[in-house]
């Protein structure tokens, strides 16, 4: 295990096999995962797509894997180690998810344009980015003063209505397939069941749903629909793309600040938090990284991907130990870079997106969202998941909204053609719904801190995030869907009053209950003797 210090560390060790391959798989599903959002959720052009988004994203990862190894290579050199193991990174995948459904799609509903929603995406990861370098600073603060129930408790709300419904969904329109796959999703990583030769599950479920889809696509049965043609029309896209700079595409899309703002400050702030705790799991395994340095690392990163054309931002994900336990060393994170420039450069995932079915994918999504959403009770106190609870209510009035929206706009009109009294009358709430549900994310937060400290009898630091809910009211990060002095709906100084008035009541609060502690508190010197 140990080496003399400042000798050159091996690059690549028969362990790194095993490691190149579980994490070079896993980096493949989210890959598969990623271009099924932009082709078929998103509905962007191919071109852009698989001639600028992809490539810019293989850039980023390639430097990204290529900078951690460094980093593992320079600890085995200093040390004199021969265990030490990179960090694993890569898209990160809760935000891959935000930035579609959360950024991108509403901005694509909204102006019909694909470029634009690409552009909105770029400057949500231009801001995550600069949030990411100089978090390393801040994000000890932040951390100290938000309850961990807030903050995991608005990201479980996403992970509920944006990640988790769409693919349950889709699950359900296509039995055979999905509900096949997630079964074998949900044996392996919730029941622990491991398959021959140590196969992840994901490639498992790909696998599995490639073979019924085909299968059905041969008997003519329409199951998936699989299609010999579409398997010819994938090479198309087979050629060499390299990244191009997109700098005027990022400043385009700074038209949408108000409501990328919105987001990329509270999950900017989550990113923060998730890298602390992946670099304090990699020492807890021995491996000692600077918290500053890969921090700093993802927010470059991520701001070069950006500026050619990449909406995904870059983290170091969970699981280090694992990748360590396995034999990954150094050589396991370079490779998977190599691994993701030829895919992206070359065109190929357009080939393996034709050869697998979008619904052996959904499981996985699905899987994301349950883990995510678990995640907050599970890493909280019992006594907070009230509050967690409450943290999800924005997020489901969100996507209840974007349903009601789609589902007028098929049918050629919208809520105020319909009239608000007319839904109204049908139990469908819909000024409601767009007034909670305007910025979600910060709203979550918010009322899942309030939740949490006065579960905790703590009023006064309950009145102060009340008082945060009035400022940020006040100015539209919360409630609106624009940013400025008064913005949002029209009635937001009303709700900043009233958040105003939450704060008063729980500062009355404090003060009676400080008058009943000083009441049943004895008193501090005996009585006199008569």
């Amino acid at each position: 295990m140990a080496r003399q210090a400042g000798t050159a560390p091996a690059l690549w060790t028969p362990g790194d096999w095993n490691a190149f391959f579980g994490f070079g798989t896993n980096i493949l599903v989210n890959m598969l995962v990623l271009t099924g959002l932009l082709r078929f959720v998103l509905k962007l052009p191919d071109d852009l797509v698989f001639g600028r988004i992809l490539p810019a994203l293989g850039l980023m990862m390639f430097l990204s894997t290529g900078y951690y190894a460094w980093l593992a290579y320079r600890l085995a050199r200093n040390t004199g180690r021969s265990d030490v193991c990179a960090l694993p990174s890569g898209v990160s995948v809760p935000h891959m998810f935000v930035v579609t459904f959360v950024i991108m799609l509403p901005i694509l509903a909204r102006t019909g344009d694909p470029v634009k929603a690409w552009e909105a995406g770029l400057v949500w990861v231009f801001f995550q980015s600069f949030i990411l370098m100089i978090g390393g600073f801040v994000a000890p603060y932040i951390r100290k003063i938000t309850p961990r129930a807030a903050l995991l408790g608005t990201l479980a709300g996403v992970s509920v209505a944006f990640i988790s419904m769409r693919p349950a969904m889709e699950i359900y329109t296509t039995p055979a397939i999905g509900l096949t796959c997630f079964a074998i999703i949900l044996a392996s990583w919730f029941g622990g069941v491991r398959y021959p030769r140590g196969i992840p599950a994901g490639l498992v479920a790909i696998a599995v749903g490639m073979v019924i889809a085909w299968g059905a696509a041969l008997l003519g049965l329409g199951v998936g629909g699989m299609g010999l043609g579409k398997l010819a029309d994938s090479f198309a896209n087979f050629g060499f793309s390299v990244p191009l700079p997109a700098v005027d595409h990022v400043f385009s899309g700074f038209e949408f600040l108000g409501i990328i703002l919105v987001t990329a400050i509270p999950f900017g702030v989550y990113d923060l938090v998730e890298a602390m705790d992946n670099v304090e799991s990699a020492e807890a395994a021995g491996d000692h990284y600077p918290t500053t340095r890969v921090l700093t690392a993802d927010g470059v990163v991520s701001l070069i991907g950006c500026l050619m054309g990449n909406p995904f931002i870059n983290a170091v994900y969970i699981g280090h130990p694992g990748w360590k336990a396995m034999g990954g060393r150094i050589g396991y994170s370079a490779a998977t870079g190599l691994m993701v420039i030829v895919m992206t450069w070359f065109g190929i995932i357009s080939l393996l997106l034709a050869l697998i079915p979008v619904v052996a994918i959904s499981p996985i999504l699905l899987y994301i969202g349950m883990l995510i959403g678990a995640q907050a009770f599970q890493t909280t106190p019992i006594k907070h998941a009230p509050a967690i609870v409450l943290a999800l209510t924005p997020h489901l009035a969100a996507w209840a909204k974007v349903q009601i929206d789609g589902a007028l706009a098929a049918a050629g009109t919208n809520a105020a053609t319909v009239g608000l009294d007319k839904l109204g009358n049908v139990g469908v709430l819909y000024h409601g719904l767009e007034l909670m549900g305007g910025g979600a994310i910060l709203t979550g937060l918010v009322l899942g801190a309030i939740g949490v400290f006065v579960i905790e009898k703590d009023f006064v630091k309950a009145a102060a995030f009340a008082l945060a809910g009035a400022v940020l009211t006040f100015f539209g990060f919360m409630h609106g869907e624009a940013v400025g002095i008064g913005a949002g709906y029209g009635v937001t100084p009303s709700i900043t009053l009233g958040y105003l008035m939450v704060a008063g009541v729980f500062l009355a609060c404090d003060r009676l209950q400080r008058a009943e502690e000083g009441q049943t508190e004895p008193s501090a010197q005996p009585a006199a003797a008569e």
